[in-house]
Order: C-alpha cells, then sequence, then structure tokens
C-alpha cells in the first residue's frame, strides 16, 4: 500500500497546447526564474490554486 508521502510524489502528465507567442513568453519567464518550462508552468498553476484557496476562504 502507498502512503500519503509517496503519493504525493506521483506526477500526472498532461498534454498542454499553447500559441508559438505564450511558449515564448513562458520560455523566457523561466529562464528568468531559473526553471524549466515544465517547471515554471507547474509553479504557476500551484500559485494560482493557492490563491484561489486563500480567496474562497476569505468569503
Amino acid at each position: 500500500m502507498e502512503n500519503a508521502a509517496n503519493k504525493e510524489k506521483e506526477r500526472k502528465q498532461i498534454l498542454l497546447r499553447v500559441s508559438p507567442s505564450l511558449w515564448k513568453e513562458l520560455a523566457a519567464w523561466a529562464e528568468d526564474d531559473f526553471r524549466s518550462i515544465n517547471g515554471q508552468i507547474e509553479y504557476l498553476l500551484t500559485e494560482c490554486v493557492r490563491k484561489r484557496k486563500k480567496t474562497k476562504r476569505d468569503y
């Protein structure tokens, strides 16, 4: 049986289609933050979810 720590380490793969201009902006931003593009997208999604949770608590 897997414990919670192992489950958290699992990664799910998704196919994400973005425009070339968005890709270029994400690549530049990732480079500025010393991240891969994948890492940058994951970071941004994590931040958005965190902000959404905080906003929902404020209601």
